[in-house]
Parts: structure tokens; C-alpha cells; sequence
């Protein structure tokens, strides 16, 4: 099947027929080349519906005592306030 390449910008740009098109206007594609080949491929929206399955991919042992607590230092706010002037 044929195309055309024409110059958008200072870029190139491809026509892709409609029959070959897998994703929408405006979606995120990855290009690669690989010898004389160009091969594009859809990039996978992440959603909040994967969550669950991320989050029950952590092992059970994961963060099981819990976080570090850090106390938080004493800042000299007026030194910062002096500094920017």
C-alpha cells in the first residue's frame, strides 16, 4: 500500500491509510527504526483500573514494618526571607 511523506514543520510527517490506522488522533505512538524499517507501535494508556492489579503484584512482606519516620528540622524561615531580598 502506498503513502506519501510531506514536510510538516521541520518535520516529517506520514499519511496512514485508514484501513492500517490502530490508534486515534492524538494518541501517543513510539517509533523506532530497525535496519530500513520503520515500525510504530500504540503506546499503552495507563489508567486507574490497573491499580488494583499493581498494587497486588507487591509482595505481602512489602513495607511490613512499616515507613522510616524522620523527624522534620527546625528551619530558619526569616534567614530564606532575608536571603531573597
Amino acid at each position: 500500500m502506498l503513502t506519501r511523506v510531506f514536510k510538516s514543520g521541520n518535520s516529517l510527517a506520514l499519511r496512514i491509510p485508514k484501513e492500517l490506522a490502530f490508534a486515534e488522533a492524538g494518541q501517543d505512538v513510539e517509533i523506532e527504526r530497525v535496519g530500513n524499517t520503520l515500525v510504530m507501535r500504540q503506546v499503552p494508556q495507563e489508567t486507574l483500573g490497573d491499580l488494583m492489579d499493581v498494587l497486588a503484584s507487591f509482595p505481602v512482606s512489602f513495607m511490613a514494618e512499616g515507613r522510616e519516620l524522620n523527624e522534620q528540622k527546625e528551619r530558619d524561615w526569616g534567614a530564606l526571607i532575608a536571603a531573597e531580598k
